[in-house]
């Protein structure tokens, strides 16, 4: 049995789609809810009747620590920014117009970004920023067999989830994209930051990983700023800075894949990104059938690895955020082993279609679940 949300309190300001967030029943912690209903962070006990609060997070009064908090819509989402301590609103301000900046810059939509002109063109010299994301990425898809391609975009417009013109593309139409979603014909020299594409009429997205490493960024000026204690929720890509403002760490609650009023457990987390994929974020149906936005490279359809949420934690918002479309491709078994080669970078939850939770062993004992949880051993 999962754990039931109960009504509460909202810590942070609402989400414009979601709103607040809800506790469970046996929490009585304030929680923010997460505009996709991936995970929603947890605050600690309060001992209040009011229905909003201010600066909760370390259950101290309010003049004792000082809380920024802002909302943005950014990346296709919308986004909560908060920080605590003396130079709070300065870290705030300076993260969303980064976050701004690079949603200009990565976007696939924006004619003035520099990944759209790219795909005009074939080729470019990127950013810095930009040139990082490549790299990192394409590294992911060395390191993942191709589970993580970004020049899958082709595919992904064959099925209309860009523009939200659904539909199942004809089987002629998606051998011809597929023939183009393949990273290995993306060529970028880290040194002059120049790519090109082997073929024509491939283009890539960032997509993948570019709010990871927006939330890593985050962090980065909340540290720049003189802040020790802070939260970012992108869209329900969580990263947190240290520790609440009392000690105790964060408390994150991820989402069910299969009924939006339960979780599958609450982490406790510390200088940490947890990024959560299920194929329920985005999705369609046609002909009684149901076809989510996770697209498996190899065949060109939406993954059936039997697995229905797939949760990273990470230190490194940017792996962490690729990690958990890669996984969820890759289907329990090969994941589980992917962890055992690599677990010093990540650990992972996972929901498979019959209801089983695995969880590696790292993060076993910090997750609180009412499910019956199997524990991945190295």
């Amino acid at each position: 049995m999962k754990l039931k949300k109960a009504l509460l309190v909202c810590l942070l300001p609402a989400f414009v789609i979601g709103g607040c967030g809800k506790t469970t029943t046996d929490e009585t912690e304030n929680t923010t809810k997460q505009e996709s209903a991936v995970e929603e962070t947890v605050q600690d006990e309060q001992e209040t009747g009011d229905t909003e609060t201010e600066s909760e997070a370390s259950g101290e009064d309010a003049d004792k620590e000082t809380e920024a908090s802002k909302d943005l819509f950014a990346m296709d989402t919308y986004m909560t920014l908060t920080a605590y301590g003396e130079h709070a609103q300065e870290a705030v301000d300076k993260a969303a117009e980064r976050v701004e900046a690079l949603d200009a810059l990565l976007s696939t939509g924006n004619e003035n970004s520099e990944i759209y002109q790219l795909n005009q063109n074939g080729e470019a010299t990127l950013s810095e920023e930009g040139g990082y994301l490549v790299e990192r990425a394409l590294g992911l898809y060395k390191k993942t067999e191709g589970a993580f391609d970004i020049a899958i975009y082709p595919v992904m417009q064959a099925w209309g989830f860009p523009t939200q013109d659904y539909h199942v593309p004809d089987d002629d139409t998606l051998k011809e994209k597929l023939a183009l979603a393949d990273a290995s014909k993306v060529n970028y020299n880290k040194d002059t930051r120049k790519i090109f594409f082997d073929q024509d009429g491939m283009e890539i997205d960032l997509g993948g990983i570019a709010k990871g490493y927006t939330s890593s960024q985050i962090m980065q000026i909340y540290q720049d700023c003189g802040v020790t204690s802070g939260l970012v929720n992108l869209g329900g890509n969580v990263q947190a800075l240290g520790c609440k403002t009392d000690g105790s760490k964060w408390r994150v609650a991820i989402q069910s894949p299969d009924d939006t009023e339960e979780y599958l457990g609450i982490l406790e987390i510390e200088d940490q990104a947890v990024i959560t994929s299920g194929g329920y974020e985005r999705y369609f149906e046609e002909d009684g059938v149901t076809y989510h936005h996770i697209i498996d490279p190899a065949t060109g359809y939406p993954a059936d690895s039997g697995l229905i949420s797939v949760t990273i934690v990470s230190d490194d918002g940017t792996l962490a955020d690729g990690l958990s479309t890669s996984l969820f491709i890759m289907g329990e078994e090969k994941a589980a082993q992917f962890w055992r080669e690599n677990s010093d970078e990540f650990e992972a939850i996972m929901e498979t279609s019959d209801g089983k939770l695995y969880v590696t062993e790292g993060i076993a004992d910090s997750l609180t679940t009412d499910m019956d949880v199997t524990v991945i051993e190295k």
